[in-house]
């Protein structure tokens, strides 16, 4: 791993990584740094937490009345509140990351593990190459440093949560309950399951409650994460996805608009075409006339 991609990777999340939503959990993240060269700072305190990386180099970091020695691969917290300082004479190759819980969009465990994080007896300790948050933390200046796409943003943050989540769980003893609630699999990959499921069973009733049992959550963390991360409720998602399967079956198959109607989930032909008309503008098939031999096959503008 270079220097350009620490430096260039810092400065991509810093312009377009600032929240994070998973697991329950909102922060902001007031900034990501890369210093080459870190020398002393002032005794200072934050209102939010840092977490540094010492990448290279030696020095010392003084928390409050503690003095503790730095050096290569040692991850340190700062806490809110706390008056610090770090002194190093040759300097220090830091990354580190700021973060504060959004309490008011956050759960209740959530708060707690937060304020456990505040009393954390343990602020610093040595890592290796292959410890989950080096790896986390170097994927993530990796891929941030590389050509931009469209969906690099959606997966820079789905990484930089997983990294918090990995930096926390370093610090906080964490309950079995508090374990297996929050801190499963990032919540996007847990939710692209649950999406490919509705997909693939779309000729299913797909009710709320049924899909949160199958995968092992409530429903109301179900419903959260669909209006967290992909902007709209459960029942608004599916209804959109049966559209969209309806529409590509009007285009492309000789299917008979009731066949579709079961095909795409809808139990009442008459249903179907009341809600297909609103969403596309046009009843099922006038629909199939007009767009029958389109190319396309996104329809959200017709």
């Amino acid at each position: 791993m270079t220097l350009n991609n620490f430096v260039s990777g810092k400065i991509f999340l810093n312009e377009y990584v600032h929240r994070l939503e998973q697991n329950g959990a909102v922060f902001n993240i007031p900034y990501w740094g890369a210093m080459p060269n870190h020398y002393n700072t002032l005794h200072h305190k934050h209102s939010f937490f840092e977490v540094c990386y010492v990448v290279e180099g030696e020095g010392t970091y003084i928390d409050g009345d503690d003095v503790y020695p730095l050096k290569r691969n040692t991850i340190f917290l700062s806490r809110p509140g706390v008056s610090h300082q770090i002194k190093s004479e040759q300097g220090l190759f830091l990354v580190y990351v700021a973060f504060q819980l959004v309490e008011s969009e956050s759960s209740d465990e959530w708060i707690t593990i937060i304020e456990n994080a505040k009393h954390c007896p343990k602020i610093i300790f040595e890592v290796n190459e292959d410890t989950v948050p080096v790896l986390l933390w170097k994927s993530l200046l990796i891929q941030a440093s590389e050509p931009k796409h469209d969906l690099l943003k959606e997966a820079l943050t789905n990484l930089a949560g997983s990294l918090i989540f990995s930096i926390i769980h370093s610090f906080v003893p964490i309950s079995k309950k508090e374990e297996s609630v929050h801190l499963p699999a990032p919540s996007s990959q847990f939710l692209k399951q649950v999406i490919i499921y509705i997909r693939d069973n779309l000729s299913d009733s797909l009710k709320m409650t049924d899909i949160a049992d199958h995968f092992h959550v409530s429903r109301r963390h179900l419903s959260r994460l669909f209006v967290s991360e992909i902007g709209m409720s459960y029942s608004d998602f599916v209804q959109n996805e049966r559209i969209e399967r309806a529409a590509t079956l009007l285009k492309s198959t000789s299917l008979s608009i009731s066949e579709i109607a079961e095909e795409s989930g809808f139990s009442e032909v008459h249903y179907f075409t009341r809600v297909f008309t609103s969403k596309m503008r046009n009843p099922p098939g006038r629909f199939r006339s007009l767009y029958s031999n389109l190319k396309t096959k996104d329809f959200t503008e017709y």
